[in-house]
Order: C-alpha cells, then sequence, then structure tokens
C-alpha cells in the first residue's frame, strides 16, 4: 500500500501540535506498516517550517534526515508543476503533490486537509480513518 503522507501530518508530528500530534506520531511510528512516501517539493517546507519552529538550521536537518529513514521521497517533475496548473485541485501546492502521488502510483493520501483534496482522484483519508485502516489490516 503506496501512502502519500501530506505536509500538514509531518508538521503536526514534527512539532508535536496540540491537538494533532497524537495521530501523526501514530502515523509516523506505524510506517512500516505502509510504504510511506513524502514529496520531494514538500521537503523545503518541512525545512522552512522546522527552521522557523526550532529556530536551528541544524535540528531542521537532523529532522529531515530521520524523515528520508521513515519515508521515501517522490521526485517533483516540470511535468508535474504543469499538470497541477490544469488540475480541479484548487490548491496548487496540493494539485502538485497530487501529480506526483498519481505519476507514482501511489494508492491515497493522508492529510488533514481533506476538502482542499475532495476532486482527487486517488483516496484521501484524514489521519484517524487512516489509523482504523491500518488497525483493520492488523
Amino acid at each position: 500500500m503506496k501512502v502519500l503522507i501530506d505536509t500538514n501530518i509531518i508538521i503536526d508530528g514534527l512539532q508535536s501540535r496540540k491537538g494533532f500530534m497524537e495521530d501523526a506520531g501514530q502515523i509516523i511510528l506505524r510506517a512500516c506498516d505502509y510504504d510511506g512516501f513524502i514529496t520531494a517539493s514538500s521537503i523545503t517546507d518541512i525545512f522552512y517550517l522546522q527552521k522557523r519552529f526550532f529556530c536551528d538550521d541544524k535540528k531542521a536537518k537532523e529532522n529531515l534526515a530521520e524523515l528520508f529513514k521513515v519515508f521515501g521521497v517522490l521526485d517533483t517533475t516540470e511535468a508535474d508543476c504543469r499538470n497541477a496548473l490544469r488540475s480541479d485541485i484548487s490548491d496548487y501546492e496540493d494539485a502538485v503533490q497530487m501529480e506526483s502521488a498519481l505519476r507514482n502510483g501511489v494508492d491515497m493520501v493522508v492529510t488533514r486537509n481533506s476538502k482542499d483534496f475532495e476532486k482527487a482522484s486517488i483516496k484521501v483519508y484524514t489521519p484517524i480513518e487512516f489509523l482504523r485502516l491500518l488497525s483493520h489490516r492488523s
């Protein structure tokens, strides 16, 4: 099961965002139960938000290095960026991620912003829905 983990889930876990960190942490901890991916286009966002949160380049880089141990990285191509312009998904960043996911045969996306992915052609799960799915598969 190939799963794209949206940027917001990663940030929820890394920054221990109240109300979201528990589910995000479980998704990250259970990565051995599925083939998890993040996109190359989201990595710079994750780094920027981590650097700003911790006020520390070194800590942000260490967190990225740990993410690379857990998740694969889907490349983001020029075609993904161009195709995202024509996407039914209105948020451009999400559309780019979706194009990368489609090109790489991803089965589903996990995000807190499922509303932004309403027109996605891949199944979209909230963190709670995804954790339930994992529990039923165990």
